[in-house]
Order: C-alpha cells, then sequence, then structure tokens
C-alpha cells in the first residue's frame, strides 16, 4: 500500500508519500507544492492541479488522505477551498479513494489528544516513521500526519 497525506492551501500543499512494506511504514517523499504570491489565483490553483499530477503520476499512491476544512473567518478562507477543490478533483481523476480528516481527528489519532500541539504531531509523526531529523517544512509534517491518520485506521498501527 502506498499513500499520499495532503494538508491544503494556496500558497502550500504539504504532501507526504508513505509506503507499507513487510508491516513496516516507509517515507518515501515529503515537501511543498508552492505558489508565487505575486501570480493570479487561477494560475496558483493551475501549478497545483500541474505539480499534483506530476507527483502523483511519480509515485503513483494506491490511496490519499486530505485534511477537512472547517471555514475559519479569514480572507484565505476561499482560496484554500478552491486549492482543496483542484486537490479533490485531481484525486478522482486518478481514480484513487480519498479519506477526510478533521484537525481534531488526525491529532487525536497520531498524539492520542484531540488537542495535540504541534510538538506532539511532530514527535509521533518521527516516532512512527523511526525518522531522525524532523521533515521540513512543517506543512509536510502535517502531511505525513495526515497520511499516518490513514493508515492507523486501516489497521498499520
Amino acid at each position: 500500500m502506498r499513500i499520499i497525506g495532503i494538508d491544503p492551501g494556496l500558497a502550500r500543499v504539504g504532501y507526504g508519500i508513505i509506503e507499507i512494506e513487510n508491516e513496516r511504514k516507509i517515507l518515501l517523499d515529503c515537501g511543498v507544492i508552492e505558489t508565487g504570491k505575486d501570480k493570479k489565483e487561477e494560475d496558483r490553483l493551475y501549478e497545483i492541479f500541474q505539480d499534483l499530477n506530476e507527483l502523483i503520476n511519480h509515485w503513483n499512491p494506491t490511496a490519499a488522505a486530505v485534511e477537512k476544512f472547517f471555514f475559519y473567518r479569514s480572507s484565505t478562507t476561499i482560496s484554500v477551498v478552491q486549492a482543496r477543490g483542484v486537490i479533490m478533483m485531481v484525486l478522482a481523476s486518478k481514480k484513487i479513494h480519498v479519506s477526510e480528516y478533521s484537525p481534531a481527528q488526525i491529532k487525536l489519532t497520531i498524539a492520542g489528544s484531540g488537542k495535540a500541539s504541534k510538538k506532539d504531531i511532530l514527535d509521533a509523526v518521527m516516532y512512527n516513521l523511526d525518522l531522525k531529523n524532523p521533515p521540513k517544512p512543517d506543512d509536510s509534517a502535517d502531511a505525513l500526519a495526515i497520511a499516518l491518520t490513514k493508515l492507523n485506521e486501516d489497521g498499520f498501527n
């Protein structure tokens, strides 16, 4: 099983790709898709579309986990929702099954508390993937936590 975890955003889309091999969780790749603030929004969304397609074509994940979006009163809310729509469209076009998780679900599953801190989540990601150094940037660590949530749900603890 190979899974891609995705932390949606317009400026930065975090991603993490994990494979299960002989009951071991192996980190294959993680990072961010970044879009420039100087570009028009439609160009930024298209960049996410292109880069995510390329990433999926390269790694061929069999499943995806995406963070659910909750409406916050912010000037970026609509942009993030649009970026998430592009992400969901790409995954659907590749026939990849998507599981969605709220931030509280991710925290509870990964760190044992729905109110876990960023550091608690990072520590849990590092422990689960046997990492010596924390994944950078934070968006990629968040994406790995999202992927691990799906794996835990599927019984890969």
